[in-house]
């Protein structure tokens, strides 16, 4: 994500849940935790996901309804007792208030017992029947409902233009630091995901056009209606919008199928800019960083997106556009920093987006040879570039796009000159190779740095505060 414009850089909350919950299901948490803590080293699970959707949209999109099957292996050698969903949907709104439900239900659970929601009711704990072995499959499903909140939002409304990203509900990671149940602290962001596959059946009224995440395929549904099925796979998210958008596809030299979206009111101009860019930025990644796997590309534009900015997801982008464009190159250079080489976005979120604007930088051919000294003064005694978002949301937001995206890129291009451009480039690519659809920490990237050179890049890692 990136309130950045043009592509440029201008600009334990767990343990007190368990004390509210029954003594017994506290007791099968402790024996989780301590399982966790023993397995050494311990496999993310649930893992392989695979998501089946049905939804049924009324006339504008603005409410969804259906049914979602999730099937998922326990990749850990101790038994999995439960899972964890996340309706990150419910991020802003919480719980809701009376006659203003949370915009993200589940009911009808099947293949498990769930639990009272948690964490600002993004978060549902699903107790399975038995513990599912290590290597073994299971399944649950459940009704969803989703209403889109009125706002102009990555999930929200922009006049007749629908976004529904965060909007579906996807499993929650558990590792060796135990169950990932971070909140959403309003800003940036806060998932940790792993890599699955999606079959999304949307069922829609015809006036509305509807771009998502993967390979869509549209018939004909009831009279007036369609139905467009989208499948994608080796993806973390998926997202969709609906509304009257303006179309236009175009297939990048490199094979890359781009599908441009817009509301009547984004400028021209910079809807051409934004689709040059995807086209040379998306080929250009693709040979510097590995090929695009997800075959085609949405670009969802809108003039109106300004108190948000812009949002990436896997094959799908929302961006805020006007005249000069927007920040499009960024955000395609997250489908690989958090799509195909994913993170734990909530505790390093220098990982996808320092790597995404230093991307950026590279491909606008930016001079950085000093960026690292302009960048004057850390911004606090305590600021580094491996701090986690709860850092940045216990009063330091301000040096949150200063740190993670000024000083984040600079870093980067700083130790371009101390490898050399030819030695980063084939660090960076080996690195993306090494991680291709899994999840890398600071300590991976550090220790793909270090094998490219025979300098020791302690002092480096010191002096710019990567830990």
């Amino acid at each position: 994500m990136t309130t950045l414009r043009y592509g440029r850089a201008l600009l334990p909350a767990l343990a007190a849940l368990l004390l509210l919950l029954p003594q017994t299901a506290a007791a099968r948490d402790a024996r989780d935790a301590r399982e966790v803590r023993e397995a050494a080293p311990v496999a993310a699970t649930p893992d392989r996901p695979s998501y089946d959707v049905a939804l049924r949209s009324d006339a504008d999109g603005s409410h969804w309804t259906g049914r979602q099957t999730v099937s998922f292996r326990n990749a850990a050698r101790t038994p999995l007792r439960s899972i964890d969903v996340r309706l990150w949907g419910n991020g802003t709104d919480g719980c809701g208030a009376p006659g203003a439900p949370s915009p993200v239900r589940v009911s009808k659970v099947a293949g498990g017992t769930p639990r009272p929601l948690t964490v600002g009711c993004t978060a549902l704990r699903i107790d399975l029947p038995e513990p599912l072995p290590y290597g073994a499959r299971a399944r649950v499903s459940f009704d969803v409902a989703i209403t889109v909140p009125d706002r102009v939002h990555r999930f929200g409304r922009d006049g007749a233009h629908r976004y529904l990203g965060n909007a579906l509900p996807l499993l929650s990671v558990r590792d060796a630091q135990g169950r990932h149940l971070d909140p959403d602290v309003g800003f940036g962001e806060s998932f940790h995901t792993l890599a699955g596959d999606f079959r999304v059946v949307l069922d829609h009224p015809s006036a509305l056009v509807v771009p998502a995440t993967g390979t869509t395929t549209r018939r004909p549904g009831a009279q007036g209606r369609t139905v467009s099925t989208s499948v994608a796979r080796g993806v973390r998210d998926f997202a969709w919008a609906a509304g009257p958008f303006r179309t236009k596809s175009v297939t990048s030299p490199g094979g890359v199928r781009l599908n441009a979206y817009w509301t009547a009111a984004t400028p021209a101009e910079g809807v051409a800019l934004d689709l040059k860019n995807a086209v040379g930025s998306v080929d250009a990644f693709g040979k510097r960083f590995g090929r695009y796997p997800y075959g085609e590309l949405d670009l969802v534009m809108s003039d109106n997106l300004d108190d948000f900015g812009n949002m990436e997801f896997p094959g799908l982008v929302l961006l805020w556009t006007e005249p000069e464009g927007s920040a499009v190159v960024h955000e395609i250079a997250h489908q690989w920093f958090y799509g195909i080489v994913g993170n734990d976005q909530f505790a390093s979120p220098w990982l996808d987006e320092s790597f995404a604007q230093y991307a950026n930088q590279l491909y606008y051919g930016e001079d950085n040879a000093t960026c690292w000294e302009d960048q004057g003064a850390w911004p606090s005694d305590t600021a580094a570039l491996t701090r986690a978002m709860g850092y940045y949301a216990d009063g330091r937001r301000s040096e949150f796009v200063r740190v993670v995206y000024m000083r984040g890129a600079c870093a980067l291009h700083d130790l371009e000159r101390v490898l050399g451009g030819p030695a980063m480039a084939r660090m960076m690519r080996g690195y993306v190779r090494d991680h291709w659809l899994g999840v890398a920490t600071t300590a991976d990237f550090k220790r793909a740095a270090q094998a490219a050179t025979a300098r020791d890049l302690g002092p480096f890692w010191t002096e710019h505060r990567i830990r």
